[in-house]
């Protein structure tokens, strides 16, 4: 081998480790970068260091006595933010495809999720589990056991509340009453859909009643009061809906008056009825589609020392919530 032959591969070798070490040190960050819990010693990981010493011997017996009487593994991960990350996105992935909670045949897991310094948390249930904890039911453990704890900053008893609601409902012995507030209650989801519709309708006949010259805009705009005075509350409430009609009973007239004066305006109010081509069409067409496609992950092997589950499966049932 020649010298220039020698110096060629010791260059290729420098280069070669130079790309393997760039490569690890980026697989290393990326893994750090989604924060999915490498390696559990118990049932319950508090990375965020909330609960006392006591609390966590309790969550831990609590967890294994129920899965030792009835095989469901129900796990709870507390961090201290989701880094950016879609809570119920990084909620499936540690449930389903890190830890594989419950038994492969019987998809028996839950996961509790909860995000500090975000205010987030989620149940995540598996599919052998999600006629017994409902949405409904998990909604209703976030709201009526666990939130109320947290926001005095009393997570010890928050998550003990909660994870002991768990194992009820699971049981079929979950049964707190939903009070008259909290079954009108919309989530953020209803809302937006709700307020879309109907900021949606109300925004283009309030277009119309501006760009109509004559009378009917007049009529038009007196006509939409009453809509405005109702719906708009069921999204905004008492004090944003209120709002909103001050804003449009004054700024309606005006913005008319000012469209009045455009050459546009005078343009289209002089023309004669009969040449003026009336007829106008309105079509709105809107398509919301949710769906959730759960794919089905596995492991070939799992590391021996510490909690593993046994390749349970996820399907988006539960619940996400705050405080």
């Amino acid at each position: 081998m020649t010298a220039y032959t020698k110096r060629i591969a010791t260059y290729a070798s420098a280069l070669a480790l130079l790309m393997l070490t760039l490569f690890l040190f980026v697989e290393r960050g990326y893994s750090q970068e989604r924060g999915t819990p490498q390696r559990w010693d118990h049932r319950v990981k508090d990375e965020a260091g909330v609960l006392s010493a006591d609390a966590l011997a309790t969550l831990e017996s609590m967890l294994i006595q129920h899965e030792d009487s009835t095989s469901n593994q129900i796990a709870i991960l507390i961090i201290k933010s989701l880094d950016g990350k879609v809570l119920e996105e990084y909620s499936m992935q540690v449930a389903h495809d890190e830890l594989q909670l419950g038994s492969k045949k019987n998809d028996n897991g839950v996961l509790l999720l909860i995000a500090i310094d975000d205010h987030k948390m989620r149940i995540e249930v598996g599919k052998g589990l999600e006629g017994a904890l409902t949405d409904a039911l998990s909604s209703r453990i976030i709201r009526n056991e666990i939130a109320p704890f947290f926001r005095q900053d009393n997570y010890d008893d928050g998550v003990i509340a909660g994870t002991t609601a768990i194992i009820k409902a699971v049981q079929g012995e979950y049964t707190a009453e939903e009070s008259v507030n909290e079954s009108h209650e919309l989530s953020l989801a209803e809302k937006i859909g709700i307020g879309a519709f109907i900021f949606g309708v109300l925004g283009i006949f309030t277009v119309v009643a501006l760009l109509i010259p004559d009378r009917t805009g007049w009529f038009l705009y007196a006509f939409l009061i009453p809509f405005y005075a109702v719906f708009p509350w069921v999204v905004l409430g008492l004090v944003g809906g209120g709002i909103l009609l001050t804003i449009y009973l004054i700024a309606f007239p005006i913005a008319r008056v000012l469209i009045g004066k455009t050459q546009w305006a005078k343009n289209f109010a002089s023309q004669k009825p009969g040449s003026r081509r009336s007829g106008s069409s309105w079509s709105s067409g809107s398509g919301w589609s949710s769906g959730s496609s759960s794919s089905s992950w596995s492991r070939g092997s799992s590391s021996g020392g510490g909690f593993s589950g046994g390749g349970g499966s996820f399907g988006g049932g539960g619940s996400s919530g705050s405080w």
